[in-house]
């Protein structure tokens, strides 16, 4: 009894142990990643935010409150749209900063676009890449979007800003995408795992589709990666998702 109580303890400590080092060395290689990804994309950022304030007068980055990690050890109780505040309902909120590829009235223009006035069953429809519920999203053309915006989005240069919030700590380089409240409230509860880590620039969904897919299976994706996070995944996700950027795929 008193050595398979040790055995145990030993295996609990090699598993911290391990994750410890996961952490730090994910850490460690989201600094560099994102300083560098500064670094070279500089010029380049610096361009497109001379090209946003031509084509629609306004900021040409774009915040915007998303979900990050949640650090509860308990999944938080089922959305009731009661008392509960909005604020860290699912996990920490931050500020994802992004090129900003809509008009700068756009909540003013199309407050319908914003509203998220959709049911459960409509949300497990809903794809990525269209802005309200039916239709096919390839098919779709957002009028909140600008010319310049739009080829952002196809090009997906609006997430280059996406690397300050990696530097910062509030995202990593790879993982689950962040999304927001008004669409966590609706997940399965099984798939509000995908919270427990900190959300990423990029992820398995980015090379699988992207806004060709729904958001529950983004989800899913999510959920894969997190049940077999390592370096070597990480690694090879990154070098995937500049396949896809390079070929456009699931782009919208």
């Amino acid at each position: 009894m008193m050595n398979s109580t040790m055995a145990l303890k030993y295996t609990w400590a090699a598993e911290d142990n391990e994750r410890f080092a996961y952490r730090t060395i994910k850490r460690m290689m989201d600094v560099v990643l994102s300083l560098v990804g500064l670094a070279i994309f500089s010029p380049v950022m610096l361009l497109i935010a001379v090209a946003i304030r031509l084509d629609d007068p306004g900021p040409a980055l774009f915040k915007h409150a998303r979900t990050g990690k949640d650090r509860r050890k308990n999944s938080p109780p089922a959305y009731t749209g009661s008392e509960r505040r909005k604020k860290n309902l699912f996990g920490e909120q931050f500020v994802l900063w992004k090129f900003r590829t809509m008009v700068k009235d756009a909540d003013e223009r199309y407050p319908e676009l914003f509203a998220f006035e959709f049911t459960k069953e409509e949300f497990e429809s809903l794809y990525v890449g269209q802005p309200i519920p039916g239709g096919n999203p390839d098919e779709q053309d957002d009028p909140r979007l600008t010319r310049v915006g739009r080829w952002l989005r196809k090009t997906s240069l609006d997430e280059l800003p996406n690397f300050i919030n990696v530097l910062i700590g509030d995202m990593s380089v790879v993982g689950p995408r962040p999304d927001i409240w008004q669409h966590i409230r609706y997940y399965p509860e099984g798939h509000r795992e995908k919270l427990k880590i900190k959300p990423g620039v990029t992820c398995v969904a980015q090379t699988r589709g992207r806004g060709m897919l729904t958001f529950l299976k983004t989800n899913e994706y999510d959920l894969e990666y997190y049940r077999n996070r390592s370096l070597f995944n990480d690694l090879r996700i990154i070098l995937k998702t500049v396949k896809s950027v390079l070929l456009r795929e699931g782009a919208y």
